[in-house]
């Protein structure tokens, strides 16, 4: 995928939120390092950098586009530029975070165990991560991908939800971990503008199917979903868009 900072931050106030809350859930370790693990335009690692700022902090990122934002954004962070599907650091960290990112890596049986194993004794793992893949903003960008003349080059993008529920990763964590913190919260987010949950999409799932597609193809596509998502979420009398959107927490502390 091709990130774009412009539009990822389109709705910053309302991305920013879970991040914030997620960060304020994380108890005072006193960490010395942390690693934010998909750290997007930085600027949530801004925050993480504030909140503990003795500490060395580290943000991960494998997009060149974001890094780039996320270097002006922080630069009292050290920046690596690098897949977190392949993120084997040499030491272990008091903290890693990551919001919004965890999600678009596979095998999450695997993978959730082994970033645990990356945090240090005592230390803790943060992570949040949307779970709206079955409400009609998401499942209606699958819709459109099986419903046009682009079937054959974005079938295979139609996936199952990424996301398990809440006791699927207490259990996975719960032997490495002394403490362990999960929940949901759904968000109401009050949204401004011409088809907004379009424009929000467009900043992170539905970038998947327009990177694949070219020119008036992926133009007719983005239409043709936005059609279908502005009849889902209609404005209010007051012009405004409500948008729920359900995200899952997860705070645990390794085992000491």
């Amino acid at each position: 995928m091709v990130w774009d900072p412009q539009q990822y931050l389109k709705f910053s106030g309302h991305r920013l939120r879970p991040a914030v809350d997620l960060l304020m859930r994380i108890p005072d370790v006193g960490p010395r390092t942390v690693a934010d693990l998909g750290a997007g335009a930085g600027n949530v690692t801004k925050l993480i950098k504030e909140r503990w700022p003795s500490a060395a902090v580290t943000g991960v990122e494998g997009s060149a586009e974001m890094v780039a934002a996320g270097r002006k954004a922080a630069p009292d962070v050290e920046w690596s530029h690098e897949d977190l599907g392949h993120w084997r650091p040499a030491k272990q960290y008091d903290v890693v975070y990551s919001n919004a990112a965890l999600h678009w890596l596979p095998n999450h049986a695997a993978l959730f165990p082994s970033v645990m194993e990356k945090v240090a004794p005592g230390g803790m793992l943060a992570v949040q991560m949307p779970r709206n893949f079955l409400a009609p903003s998401h499942v209606l960008i699958g819709e459109t991908a099986l419903n046009g003349p682009w079937r054959s080059k974005v079938e295979h993008l139609v996936t199952p939800p990424p996301v398990e529920g809440p006791a699927f990763y207490h259990d996975l964590l719960a032997p490495l971990a002394q403490n362990i913190d999960i929940w949901e919260t759904e968000y109401l987010q009050v949204l401004e503008g011409e088809n907004p949950v379009k424009e929000w999409t467009k900043g992170t799932w539905l970038t998947r199917y327009l990177d694949v597609l070219q020119g008036d193809e992926k133009a007719a596509f983005e239409d043709a979903y936005g059609m279908r998502v502005a009849k889902a979420y209609p404005k209010n009398a007051a012009g405004q868009t409500l948008f729920p959107f359900r995200r899952l927490f997860i705070v645990a502390q390794r085992k000491g």
